[in-house]
């Protein structure tokens, strides 16, 4: 069966397989980044293991959660930092 759990981020309403991190759904999501360097670049995950912290985002009101070690979950609730 597949079933998806549905999340929203920024706004979006997005449905993903159960265990998609956060950062992978918001890559599905066609986000280009997570947040905004000192400099206005735009950030976006990098290692995928939680070590660089470029997928900084908030979820559920908790802001500088790590994207790459946050699964989804029915309801969340995501925002970039963009």
């Amino acid at each position: 069966m597949d079933e998806r759990v549905r999340v929203v981020i920024d706004g979006e309403p997005l449905a993903v397989l159960p265990f998609t991190t956060v950062a992978a759904a918001i890559a599905i999501r066609g986000v280009g980044g997570t947040r905004r360097s000192v400099t206005g670049e735009p950030r976006a995950a990098l290692c995928g293991m939680g070590v660089c912290h470029e997928c900084r985002v908030t979820v559920d009101g908790h802001a500088h959660v790590l994207g790459c070690q946050t699964p989804c979950r029915d309801g969340l609730s995501i925002e970039t930092m963009r």
